[in-house]
């Protein structure tokens, strides 16, 4: 970092693929049938999405992304946020935009204009949840790729206590340029990076990449169990900890029901999972942890009550359908006794 930060009028601020998400329920068979792999996420083309959707039982439309949810349980928390991602100016895109600023997250960037007409519409994800909770991602990124480093706002960047990077922003050229150029306004602004792995698949495509990004610019790394693994090619998580710890600040590893470790220097901190009564759907579990767990660094608490967020907010989400919170995390922490600064 280049100099001492001002204080600053956003606690975090997501860079990510703005995408609206479209749920639906599934039985193994159905993956099998359409040659998709379990809890996996790949790319599809615009003819690809229509086919697959055509196929899928009835499901319900949620504005989704990997960062925008954790943007929007940052809001839930009460927390200050903002968000920079492409939509088209469609009727998906003014459901995003309209969605993201209910949750109380300043969103700004201009549309794709014409984007629908030139096949790049509003991306979209469509959701395949089996009856263990499982989901299963088929992603058409439409305008959410054509994110560049002109929607990038440096001052934005830089008013932000932390700037969260979206790993899927790898796969398209334009995004992980722009994700570069957030991640450097945000360090000479004295500002601290978390990046998320995203996605195994992902970390398999662009292992090498995300070595050298985590390694050169990232203060903050999340990731879960699967993603650890790919990035160091091995299951042993002891050794992967031990390997990622030196590189960054601190990490935060989730493990589902067995909760999360927080690695900070020669530190570890298990934080356990809260009790759900019937899990329903994993969609946004690591994307609300991410709320909580980087709300509470934002507002300087301790690793433990930071993890204990996202734990938290992990807890409602996977409760129900959707991937953004149906309640308020901010009531959820008061009830739980966890302070939010």
């Amino acid at each position: 970092m280049t100099q001492t930060p001002s204080p600053a009028r956003f606690d975090v601020c997501a860079v990510g693929n703005a995408i609206v998400d479209v749920l639906a329920p599934c039985e193994p068979a159905f993956l099998e049938a359409n040659g998709l792999t379990a809890g996996s996420m790949q790319l599809v083309d615009a003819a690809q999405s229509a086919a697959l959707y055509a196929l899928m039982a009835a499901g319900v439309e949620a504005s989704g992304g990997s960062a925008g949810n954790t943007v929007a349980g940052v809001g839930s928390f009460g927390g200050r946020a903002a968000y920079v991602g492409k939509v088209a100016d469609d009727q998906l895109g003014g459901v995003f935009a309209h969605d993201v600023r209910a949750a109380g997250v300043h969103f700004d960037v201009a549309p794709l204009v014409g984007g629908a007409e030139a096949g790049l519409g509003t991306g979209r994800c469509l959701i395949n949840v089996t009856p263990d909770g499982q989901r299963t991602m088929c992603t058409f990124l439409g305008a959410a790729n054509q994110l560049t480093v002109a929607d990038v706002d440096a001052a934005l960047i830089g008013d932000s206590a932390l700037v969260y990077l979206e790993g899927y922003l790898f796969d398209p050229a334009p995004g992980r340029a722009a994700f570069e150029a957030a991640a450097a306004a945000a360090h000479e602004a004295g500002r601290r990076v978390a990046i998320t792995l995203s996605d195994a698949f992902v970390v398999h495509r662009w292992r090498a990449e995300l070595m050298d990004f985590i390694a050169t610019s990232a203060d903050v790394v999340l990731a879960n169990e699967a993603e650890l693994a790919a990035l160091f090619e091995t299951e042993d998580f002891a050794a992967a900890c031990d390997r990622l710890a030196p590189m960054v600040e601190i990490a935060a590893v989730t493990r589902g029901p067995d909760g999360s470790v927080i690695l900070a220097g020669d530190r570890r901190v298990e934080v356990a999972a809260f009790p759900v009564d019937k899990v329903v759907d994993t969609t946004g579990a690591g994307d609300q942890y991410a709320a909580g767990f980087l709300l509470g660094l934002a507002r300087g608490l301790e690793l433990e009550e930071a993890g204990r967020l996202g734990s938290l907010a992990a807890s409602e989400v996977i409760a129900h359908w959707g991937p953004r919170p149906m309640v308020s995390l901010e009531a959820l922490a008061a009830d739980a006794g966890l302070r939010l600064a």
